[in-house]
C-alpha cells in the first residue's frame, strides 16, 4: 500500500483520533478534526440516503451529519450519552460524523502501521490507510478525507451547496 500523502519522513509519528463503531475501533487523522459534540436532534432532508441523519446549525453553519454506523452497515444506531458527533473540517467543508464513543488520541510511527489486507472487489478499500497497532489495540486507520469526498458520499457535495 502506498501512502506517500500520510508521511513526510520515515520517522513522522502521526496523531489519530481513536473512536468507536460496534465492536471495532477507528482512527482518523487529527487533523481533520475540528471539535467533539454530543449527539443533538438534526434537521431531517427528504429524500437523503439513510445515513445522512440530516444537518445542524453550528454557530452558523450548516452541517451535513453522518451517522458511520449506517455508512458502514454495522448495527442499528443508538444515541446515548456516549453517542458523539465528530465536527470535521475536509476541503473547506465542514461535516459532521456519528459514532459510538470516542477513546482517545493515539500518535502511530509509521511502523505501527500496516497495510490493510486486499478485500478483493466485493469491499471498497480504497479509503483504507492500514491498520495502526499500539500494544494490544488494532484500529482501523481511515482516510476520512477520501471516504467523504468518495462517489458514495459525494452527494454531500451537492447538499452543502
Amino acid at each position: 500500500m502506498n501512502t506517500p500523502h500520510l508521511v513526510n519522513t520515515p520517522s513522522t509519528p502521526l496523531e489519530f483520533l481513536a473512536f468507536t463503531l460496534g465492536n471495532e475501533e477507528y482512527g482518523i487523522n487529527i487533523q481533520t478534526v475540528q471539535e467533539l459534540r454530543g449527539y443533538d436532534a438534526v434537521t431531517q432532508i427528504a429524500n437523503a440516503p439513510d445515513y445522512l441523519k440530516g444537518v445542524i446549525n453550528l454557530r452558523g453553519t450548516i452541517v451535513p451529519i453522518i451517522d458511520m454506523r449506517i455508512k458502514f452497515s454495522l448495527s442499528e444506531p443508538v444515541y446515548d450519552q456516549f453517542t458523539v458527533v465528530i465536527i470535521l473540517q475536509i476541503g473547506g467543508r465542514t461535516i459532521g460524523m456519528v459514532v459510538d464513543s470516542v477513546s482517545d488520541v493515539l500518535t502511530l510511527t509509521p511502523e505501527q502501521i500496516k497495510p490493510a489486507p486486499e478485500m478483493g472487489s466485493t469491499v471498497a478499500t480504497d479509503y483504507l490507510l492500514g491498520l495502526g497497532t499500539v500494544n494490544e489495540r488494532m484500529l482501523i486507520l481511515i482516510d476520512i478525507s477520501q471516504l467523504m469526498q468518495s462517489s458514495e458520499i459525494g452527494l454531500i457535495e451537492k447538499l452543502a451547496a
